[in-house]
């Protein structure tokens, strides 16, 4: 039997999305209550990975188990087995063909940039303590929109060593919210840290560091003796999978929702 769980988790305790030997992490925890609420041993894949330090607002994985259950029981089960920092949303069947990552179309990510010192969402954004030139921020955000190649924002990855560096990127904004500034972009996948690589690109060029002109050489792949790479990564506390997406020939079954989400 397959299911498509859709999970929310605050990252800051773990070492990213994908199981590692001697260290804990958001799918070994799934893994660890769903095998609990049913008895046996599953298969368990995400639509993408994030890394240590990172927060999604929607994940998306599939399950595949011999034994069956309902959607019902399995939600609750594997919300009352997990650690208060991951929830799982929803719980739907799904077809045996359905893979999370593969069947994905496109990912969203949501990057937070805090203008001031903020007491309650410490965790969860990276605060700029010099001022941002907002204006030019979003003109080289512009830039990121349309097929790049992004070998100057790819972090090296031993395990997609020969991984494309060519990406399309849907849309790309930065905006204001208050003493925030949200960096968000959608594109059909991501490198390894390009979203966290891009988020210091942007703020580079927030604080007069690096030009606009500059900052749309790089997102070009053309890297230069000044800017070999664009190593200015972003630290992880701020950054959330917001959102995968999917075409409409993954047909869903009836599903069985969690509480709405709360956004912090």
């Amino acid at each position: 039997m397959t299911w498509k769980l859709t999970i929310e988790y605050d990252g800051s305790r773990y070492s990213g999305w994908q199981e590692q030997k001697n260290a804990r992490t958001v799918m070994g925890e799934l893994r660890l209550a769903a095998e609990h609420a049913l008895g046996a041993e599953v298969e368990l894949h995400g639509a993408g990975r994030t890394d240590a330090g990172v927060h999604a607002a929607e994940q998306v994985a599939h399950m595949r188990c011999e034994k069956r259950a309902s959607t019902e029981r399995l939600l609750r089960q594997m919300n009352e087995h997990l650690p208060a920092d991951i929830a799982v949303l929803s719980v739907e069947e799904a077809p045996d063909s359905f893979h999370a990552r593969h069947d994905a179309t496109s990912r969203s990510y949501v990057y937070q940039i805090a203008r001031r010192k903020m007491a309650f969402s410490k965790r969860y954004v990276w605060w700029v303590r010099d001022p941002l030139d907002v204006e030019q921020m979003q003109s080289a955000a512009k830039f990121l929109v349309g097929r790049h190649d992004f070998i100057c924002f790819r972090a090296a990855d031993e395990k997609r060593p020969e991984e494309s560096t060519i990406v399309v990127v849907e849309s790309a904004e930065v905006e204001v919210d208050g003493d925030m500034l949200l960096f968000r972009i959608q594109a059909s996948h991501f490198l390894w840290r390009m979203v966290r690589r891009l988020a210091g690109a942007l703020v580079k060029v927030g604080l007069g560091e690096l030009s606009v002109e500059a900052f749309a050489e790089l997102v070009d792949g053309r890297c230069n003796s000044r800017y070999p790479i664009a190593e200015w990564t972003a630290p992880s506390s701020g950054l959330f999978l917001e959102k995968i997406v999917y075409g409409p020939q993954v047909k869903r079954r009836p599903a069985s929702k969690g509480r709405a989400r709360e956004r912090s």
